[in-house]
């Protein structure tokens, strides 16, 4: 499996946190993982439900959810934000 490895921001706690995202794996199936994860890491600070999201922290462009991580132009050293 290609993984690509990501910076993710989580701006609740003014924090970034580094993963590893499956290239061939929809946002859609990635965004309960990494929000769990980001939940556990963030001491409780951040909190996932229905309507987390994940975007481009350089241009703040929602990323959608039903396209691959391969699709979206996600690759090593992206730099997303959890909101």
């Amino acid at each position: 499996m290609n993984k690509v490895l990501v910076e993710i921001f989580l701006p609740a706690s003014n924090r970034s946190f580094d993963v590893y995202l499956p290239l061939e794996s929809r946002l859609s199936e990635v965004l309960p993982v990494v929000s769990a994860l980001i939940t556990d890491l963030s001491g409780g600070t951040f909190k996932a439900n229905n309507e987390t999201i994940l975007c481009d922290f350089e241009t703040s462009i929602i990323f959608n959810i039903n396209m691959t991580v391969s699709e979206l132009g996600i690759q090593n050293g992206s730099k997303l934000m959890l909101i």
